[in-house]
């Protein structure tokens, strides 16, 4: 089979609106600019400054800068307001870093304050080298992951390529990495290569364990065409779905 010429790894999140306090426009980029600045460290194409609104034409997609060094920018809150100014069933906007390679694109679409009852959601998905990952490594995706759950306070949020297929078309697929707002044990997921619990802030400034993320592979980047990775996500999931720990898209 030939190899890809790059590899696409997203990020996922699910999140209720309500939950992490507010679903205006300005809340939303003002999250993504906390995360972007997460990933700026690791690559100087995903930091803040680079990021661009995407209109849908490649031309004005080239027109209005997302953000600044102090968050999103007045233009681009404005474009995204006027779009989005019929919109009865949802709001929506997306991004793009302005890189038309492959290898050094990256994306950001978001959804939110629905009118359906479902959950947002925000894709932010990363091009890569065919054997690589844009931040580097496993510990790098954890960071990331961590931060956006410590954000958006998700129902889920993972990161896998953008080809990987779940086991349960119904539910969120283990991939790579998945966040889940439990508290999991080896015992419950042996599979797993790694459990990383997440901390938030609890009454009085203590912390406390807000959920697990749950690592398949942590000694390569996750690779939908490697049989040995698919395995083991693949595993994690039936262990999940078996407990009744891993949710129905239906439920979200």
């Amino acid at each position: 089979m030939k190899k890809r010429p790059y590899i696409s790894h997203d990020l996922e999140i699910r999140f209720c609106g309500d939950v992490i306090g507010n679903s205006s426009i300005k809340f939303q980029m003002d999250c993504i600019f906390e995360l972007l600045r997460e990933t700026a460290s690791l690559d100087p194409l995903l930091r803040p400054a680079q990021w661009l609104i995407a209109t849908g034409e490649k031309d004005s997609s080239y027109l209005y800068q997302a953000f600044d060094d102090n968050g999103p920018t007045t233009a681009a809150l404005a474009v995204i307001g006027e779009a989005n100014k019929e919109n009865t069933a949802l709001q929506r906007f997306s991004l793009w870093n302005g890189e038309e390679d492959h290898t050094k694109g990256a994306s950001i679409t978001c959804l939110f304050n629905r009118q359906d009852g479902r959950s947002s959601s925000l894709t932010f998905g990363m091009d890569s080298e065919p054997d690589g990952f844009r931040l580097e490594n496993s510990a790098n995706g954890v960071k990331l992951l961590v931060e956006a759950a410590q954000l958006y306070k998700p129902l889920y949020c993972s990161i896998s390529p953008g080809q990987y297929d779940a086991v349960f078309p119904d539910r969120p697929g283990v991939g790579w990495m998945l966040y889940l707002p439990r508290l999991l044990t080896i015992q419950q997921v042996p599979e797993a290569r790694a459990l990383v619990p997440v901390m938030g802030k609890a009454e009085k400034g203590k912390e406390k364990q807000i959920g697990t993320i749950i690592v398949s592979i942590t000694d390569a980047p996750f690779s939908d065409e490697n049989p040995e990775h698919v395995k083991i996500a693949n595993a994690i999931e039936i262990r999940l779905v078996d407990q009744d720990l891993l949710p129905r898209y239906a439920d979200l």
